[in-house]
């Protein structure tokens, strides 16, 4: 019975929260003009891509902090851990991870190099790589997580000190974030393939560390 009232509360609440969205005016301004007149100094060539790294790029930059605080917070609740023992997965579906892992590797590399001109960049490349470490380890072929190291520390860092580098270097423009047209490009690249590195470790972590071996001591 109290399934039952749950279930009918919580399909009731998503029925007005949807219709309450569909009830929302337009908005007042359009950015997709002024988005488009000035593509031409973001850097790259793809709207998605100039909103999240050029012009909204304050919110990004936090989104990636909270990302980091949130891999933080687990690391000082967890303390000192053991990686977990795999268990091996039937051999068949251990072949097909190891010939899955450098497909999903290109798939990772190709989608960072399309965000410039095509939907695509870091978060999503970052997140292909992090399943690809995820299921080498649901198949056995990797252990779960340790606590990590120095230079495993650096690499989930290294994302959020790339971006807040290169942020207050162009103080100097007047502004944070503030790329000069002709070094936008690489900037964002810049930028881009650091955060790869850093959310596929934050992503992997995540999942990894939370399923580590209960019975160690």
């Amino acid at each position: 019975m109290k399934r039952m009232v749950v279930i009918a509360v919580a399909a009731a609440f998503a029925m007005v929260l949807g219709g309450a969205m569909l009830d929302l005016p337009l908005s007042a301004i359009n950015l997709r003009i002024p988005v488009a007149a000035n593509m031409g100094e973001s850097g790259v060539s793809h709207p998605v891509t100039a909103v999240l790294l050029n012009y909204r790029g304050y919110d990004t930059l936090l989104e990636i902090a909270v990302l980091l605080l949130a891999m933080l917070a687990i690391l000082a609740v967890l303390g000192e851990t053991r990686a977990a023992t795999p268990r091996l997965a039937h051999p068949v579906l251990q072949t097909l991870a190891q010939l899955a892992t450098p497909l999903m590797i290109v798939v990772a590399v190709y989608l960072l190099w399309a965000g410039a001109f095509r939907p695509g960049g870091a978060f999503q490349a970052g997140a292909v790589l992090a399943a690809a470490v995820v299921l080498l380890h649901l198949v056995g072929l990797s252990p779960g997580w340790s606590t990590p190291k120095l230079k495993l520390r650096m690499g989930l860092a290294a994302g959020f000190a790339v971006f807040l580098v290169v942020a207050a270097a162009l103080l100097p423009q007047g502004a944070l974030l503030r790329y000069p047209p002709e070094a936008a490009g690489a900037l964002i690249l810049l930028i881009e393939s650091a955060l790869t590195l850093s959310l596929a470790l934050i992503l992997a972590g995540l999942f990894l560390l939370l399923s580590r071996d209960e019975e160690a001591p």
